[in-house]
């Protein structure tokens, strides 16, 4: 009964926070706060973003090289960073009007002109902001699955999740940062 009701909490958490999220970014409600150290958040995400993929890399090396505490404790200190990082990102999102790339101005608004000025480097970016973004409310269920799995000894599913937990966590948190890097000229 009790992993029945953690796998539906798991459900239910997967589908709230990518709407929540989605809420805030297309149908945004101001906080009100307009402290100037706001802006530096999408720094601050960057940074979260590297860490987390550094720390996925060496919780693999880890658990490869049969140091199981060490695993744990390297992935425990990814999932906190993970939520460090959505409350963060939250917090930046319902407090600061979204930048675009290419607004060279920064009017908020990307004309033809500015289009043509960053050409093709501008549809790069939207693809991989894209693919980060969908991939980042996919891995949501499986980092959760994978934790919960790993903390209640369940390692066969551990085992079986985290080989496409991975690969995208990891490709989310890289291209947390190669996003942050294309578009922190226009911030």
């Amino acid at each position: 009964m009790r992993d029945k009701s953690i796998r539906r909490f798991i459900v239910v958490i997967s589908i709230v926070v990518p709407l929540l999220v989605a809420l805030i970014l297309f149908a945004p409600i101001k906080t009100g706060i307009s402290a100037t150290w706001l802006k530096a958040l999408p720094k601050f995400h960057a940074l979260i973003n590297s860490t987390t993929a550094i720390a996925l890399v060496i919780a693999v090396w880890a658990v490869l090289k049969g140091k199981i505490q060490l695993h744990k404790k390297i992935m425990s200190f990814a999932f906190v960073l993970g939520g460090l990082f959505l409350l963060s990102y939250v917090l930046y999102h319902s407090s600061v009007d979204s930048v675009k790339f290419g607004d060279v101005n920064g009017d908020g608004i990307v004309s033809i002109e500015e289009e043509e000025l960053v050409g093709v480097s501008r549809i790069i970016y939207l693809s991989i902001l894209l693919s980060h973004i969908l991939l980042s409310v996919v891995v949501v269920p499986f980092v959760l699955f994978s934790f919960y799995y790993s903390l209640n000894e369940k390692i066969e599913k551990h085992k079986k999740i985290v080989k496409f937990t991975f690969p995208i966590w990891l490709y989310v948190s890289v291209t947390g940062v190669i996003v942050y890097f294309m578009i922190s000229p226009y911030y």
